[in-house]
Order: C-alpha cells, then sequence, then structure tokens
C-alpha cells in the first residue's frame, strides 16, 4: 500500500474526484487503504471528503447542463416519466444531496438534483456534510478496528 502514499493526498483527492463522477470505483477503498498504508486520519478524511464533494458537484454540473429534449430523444424518456421524477426531486429537494455518498444512486441523485436545477449551494453544502459523514465513519471504523490487528 506505499504506492498509495506515494501518491499522497493530491492522488487521494483525484481518485475521490472521479470516484464521485460516472467513474465506476470506491472511493471508500482508497480511504480505508490510505490509512492502512499509515495516512494521517485528519488529513485523509479531509482530503478524500473534499475529492468526492468536488466529484458530486461535477456530477450536479453535468445534470444541470442536460436538457429535456435530449433525455427524451436520446432514452427515449417520456415527458410524463419525467414530471414523476422532478416531482420526487421537488419533494425532497437539496436533501437528497445528504445520500449521495450511496453506492450507485447517489451519482444520480447528484445528476437529477443538477438536472432539476435545484439550489446550488444547498446541494453543495448538504453533499459536503454527507460525504464527509461517510468517511469519518469509515475513518472512526479503521481505527476501531486497527488495534485488533496490531
Amino acid at each position: 500500500m506505499e504506492w498509495l502514499l506515494d501518491l499522497g493526498y493530491f492522488g487521494l483527492f483525484i481518485g475521490a474526484l472521479l470516484a464521485a463522477t460516472i467513474i465506476p470505483f470506491s472511493s471508500d477503498f482508497l480511504l480505508v487503504g490510505m490509512l492502512a498504508a499509515g495516512g494521517n486520519v485528519v488529513w485523509t478524511v479531509v482530503w478524500a471528503s473534499l475529492g468526492n464533494w468536488a466529484g458530486g458537484m461535477v456530477s450536479y454540473w453535468m445534470g444541470r447542463g442536460g436538457r429535456w429534449e435530449w433525455i427524451e430523444k436520446w432514452f427515449k424518456v417520456k415527458p410524463e416519466t419525467l414530471e414523476k421524477q422532478k416531482a420526487r426531486i421537488d419533494r425532497w429537494g437539496s436533501w437528497l444531496a445528504f445520500l449521495s455518498w450511496l453506492p450507485l444512486v447517489g451519482d444520480l441523485f447528484a445528476l437529477g438534483l443538477g438536472f432539476y436545477k435545484v439550489n446550488v449551494w444547498q446541494v453543495a453544502l448538504f453533499m459536503l456534510i454527507g460525504k464527509t459523514a461517510r468517511f469519518v465513519g469509515w475513518a472512526a471504523a479503521v481505527e476501531w478496528i486497527r488495534p485488533m490487528f496490531a
């Protein structure tokens, strides 16, 4: 795992950023690997959170650039389906950003929040809190388990 430390926190940031976009791999694995390789707990959580948040915001802005006509034409989605999805997004609003860390659906939440033009500032804040809480949880688990293997 020394290669991970060789890339440093910048590598963790970039990896976490890419993992939060449409590229499928686990930023959790990167965080745990960095901690297992001896990374500082606080800096590891900070850089992983910032990278993953930045990637989530890239997904948000990708969604924001989308157009209903494109979705209907290229993906054959009916306008009624888009209206139903919009009603769900409107119901939960920026609160969905707290869950953008979830595997598989989290990226879709970020895209949808952007596509339906939910308030960017609220999304950014709630997304940062949600993603950071997830990494704090992982870091706490690693630190709790570490003494068992020492």
